[in-house]
């Protein structure tokens, strides 16, 4: 808080709502009077001793940061993430304006002015005078040359206050923050979702959000972006065991500090507001319940599966001829077989396969702290239903609810709740058992060998000492209700394995084959030039890998070890 007026910079805007009493003196001649009028004048001296004596107390107790708020209009609440960096912020500047019709001399006034901003262009400004309408001298003054403005004394130089909106980090929290209208609304994200409690509170929101965390994922999907050619990315980070999302970027994004009206539909959130078929990444929740139902087990075998099905004249085919006819429960999904996998389901039923879906929230709508949150499409589960969507095909959801998912599948089977808004009670801590207990660990296995075994599908996952599991998923991309060429490529992880603290989701929208990138395998020497096959394994499987590289070091010191 600046104390000295005669000073300015740029601040917190709540520092300008402060006000103080002020002591009225009061001045008392005593004339002598008649003895009748002694004993009221005693009286009176008393009374007045002792409010100049309670006026004095006040004021030496008074501490100005206990003092009443004006509840200003433009008033928010400043945003901050998990270590106090500032993602949104209320400041005050000053712009100087220049009332023509009170200037007393326009020659010394000119000639002083010309001293403070001699890069000026002082012969529009004279001919903006002789206009004799006000006009703003200088926008978001200096503090130095708003310190000499003021000790001009001219009358006809008028300092403004104005509230601004600041957002110091850009892009980077673009679709989490939102942005506000010209008459301070929020209009979208947590501005809106938020809006009267950014209003009311005199404390900032804190968020579970991490800016380290943020910009090193963000930089890593616009570097693969650009590799892979996609139309947009996205991918979210959570604790598996309380749902606090760490990171959460959608790409493309925008700068919140330029207001824009972006109706563009590349811009919406792909982790909340997008729905996307997932492709084989719903194959764990089709592995899950049946282990969950006790219908099979992990070596429970599966022979003479075909290569193709038929349901109702839809071909369902394995995305592999090489995928054998007899596989263990367990190497269906390290196969991603897609036979496998409707074989599975069918053991299960429609209605225990829905349950389930629901249950764990992909098929559920989910609240979350950003209203911009999709719809959740209800869907008949029939025989041809079931057998689709046990493999992701015909069935979609968000990214969000995705990994809400697997956060459960891998916390030993507890629900969650998503949340970006650092809460401290106990309502976001696990309580609720959604899995019969041993299931999440079996489960927690078969995508660890997903990763670190030669027949699973996202080797290219394999970092060393980060213990990665994961499924792979490939789906046609659908278009105004019709597939089309292009596909959305999903990789959903879960790290460490042995003991599950974090789950990360990169979904690729519409991503390319490259000639040029290389790939060095984790697992052994070598590596291979060129994007073999435009699926999953090739492409956001390449990226998530990268980025729990760069970001392991991170969550170990401040998410692991000290927590």
């Amino acid at each position: 808080m600046v104390e000295n007026k005669s000073k300015f910079t740029i601040e917190d805007y709540q520092s300008d709502f402060t006000f103080k009493k002020k002591e009225n003196g009061l001045n008392i001649q005593f004339n002598r009077v008649a003895f009748i009028f002694f004993v009221f004048f005693i009286i009176y001296l008393i009374y007045t001793i002792h409010l100049i004596h309670l006026g004095s107390r006040n004021n030496k107790s008074e501490n100005i940061n206990n003092l009443p708020t004006f509840q200003n209009p433009l008033y928010r609440a400043d945003i901050i993430d998990i270590n106090g960096n500032y993602l949104a912020k209320t400041v005050k500047s000053i712009d100087i304006g220049l009332k023509t019709s009170d200037i007393i001399d326009k020659k010394k006034l000119i000639l002083s002015l010309n001293i403070i901003f001699p890069n000026k262009k002082f012969n529009e400004i004279e001919k903006k005078i002789e206009n004799k309408k006000f006009f703003y001298l200088e926008k978001k003054i200096s503090e130095e040359n708003y310190e000499k403005i003021m000790q001009l004394g001219d009358k006809s130089l008028i300092p403004e206050e104005k509230v601004l909106r600041m957002y110091p980090q850009k892009n980077l929290f673009s679709h989490v923050l939102g942005q506000i209208d010209d008459n301070n609304n929020g209009i979208s994200g947590l501005e809106k979702s938020l809006n009267d409690e950014l209003r009311e509170s005199e404390d900032p929101i804190r968020l579970t959000l991490d800016k380290d965390i943020q910009f090193l994922i963000r930089k890593e999907l616009i570097k693969y972006q650009e590799i892979f050619k996609s139309k947009g990315s996205a991918a979210i980070l959570m604790d598996v065991n309380n749902g606090n999302i760490l990171s959460l970027v959608s790409l493309p994004d925008f700068n919140p500090n330029e207001r824009q009206n972006i109706t563009n539909v590349n811009y919406i959130n792909r982790v909340t507001k997008g729905t996307y078929e997932l492709g084989s990444v719903f194959k764990v929740f089709t592995f899950a319940n049946a282990l969950n139902e006790k219908l099979i087990k992990p070596e429970t075998e599966f022979v003479d599966l075909p290569k193709s099905l038929s349901c109702y004249g839809f071909p369902i085919r394995e995305y592999d001829n090489k995928i054998p006819k007899d596989l263990t429960a367990e190497q269906i999904l390290i196969r991603s077989g897609n036979i496998g996998s409707v074989r599975i389901a069918q053991k299960i039923g429609s209605e225990k396969f829905e349950s389930f879906l629901e249950k764990v929230g992909i098929l559920s709508q989910i609240t979350f702290d950003i209203d911009e949150v999709a719809p959740q499409k209800k869907y008949e589960f029939g025989k041809c239903k079931l057998a689709t969507a046990s493999y992701g095909h015909g069935i979609a959801t968000t990214i969000l609810q995705l990994a809400k998912g697997y956060a459960i599948l891998s916390n030993g089977g507890f629900e969650i709740d998503p949340t970006i808004v650092s809460k401290n009670s106990e309502k976001n801590i696990k309580k609720n058992r959604l899995l019969n207990k041993g299931v999440s660990e079996q489960v927690v296995s078969a995508l660890r060998k997903i990763v670190n075994t030669e027949e699973g599908t996202a080797k290219f996952a394999n970092v060393p000492n980060y213990e990665i599991g994961g499924k792979t998923g490939t789906a046609d991309k659908v278009l105004d209700g019709v597939y089309s060429e292009g596909k959305v490529n999903t990789f959903a992880s879960i790290f460490p394995t042995s003991k599950p603290k974090f789950v990360f989701v990169v979904m690729l929208d519409g991503p390319q084959k490259s000639k040029d990138y290389y790939y060095k395998y984790r697992h052994r020497d070598g590596g291979w030039k060129g994007t073999l096959k435009n699926s999953a394994g090739w492409t956001s499987v390449e990226v998530a890998g990268k980025v729990i590289d760069k970001i392991g070091p991170i969550l170990a010191t401040k998410y692991i070890e000290f927590n």
